[in-house]
């Protein structure tokens, strides 16, 4: 059976859109997602803001509240009748995420097993078929084949099968 290792922020949970959310409630702002073509929300907010950002973000509910990508939990339970799939979230970057990032999955992924959860930082360690991924630097070292998950920080990046949401996942790997 083949190995999908799945990213979870900004590919199974909407990491973006709480960003967006407090940034703009706390400094009174209308970013958007088409403002982030291209890049991050820490390549246009100034620099004196980052570290408002940096806190928002390691928050102790930032990860407990994120909205389930569209489609995404019934496409993961449709690849797991066909394909062995574990979550791979660089929690490394965010070490106050562990328990967060934990429970979230439980309440809105039941049925992926707690073995199947991989926290990490450089996902060139993980051993899988296939990895779903936002992030190209994840993907670059992988060593099977990087999947990139559209966000606006990635729309330029080239090199990479793309799918733009879970009904490409679902086509990709599900016919």
């Amino acid at each position: 059976m083949k190995r999908i290792a799945v990213d979870m922020d900004e590919v199974m949970a909407d990491a973006l859109g709480e960003h967006l959310r407090r940034y703009n409630r706390h400094f009174g702002e209308q970013v958007t997602t088409d403002d982030l073509e291209g890049k991050w929300l820490w390549d246009v907010a100034s620099t004196d803001r980052h570290p408002v950002i940096e806190s928002q973000m390691r928050s102790d509910d930032f990860f407990a509240v994120l909205e389930v990508m569209p489609e995404s939990q019934r496409v993961m339970r449709r690849l797991q009748m066909n394909y062995e799939v574990f979550i791979a979230t660089a929690a490394m970057e965010v070490p106050t995420s562990f328990e967060q990032k934990f429970h979230w999955l439980e309440r809105h992924f039941p049925f992926i097993p707690p073995s199947h959860i991989v926290y990490c930082g450089d996902k060139s360690i993980l051993r899988a078929d296939y990895l779903i991924d936002d992030n190209p630097r994840q993907l670059r070292r992988f060593q099977g084949e990087g999947i990139l998950f559209t966000s606006p920080h990635n729309l330029r990046v080239k090199g990479f099968k793309r799918v733009k949401d879970w009904l490409d996942v679902e086509k990709l790997f599900l016919g």
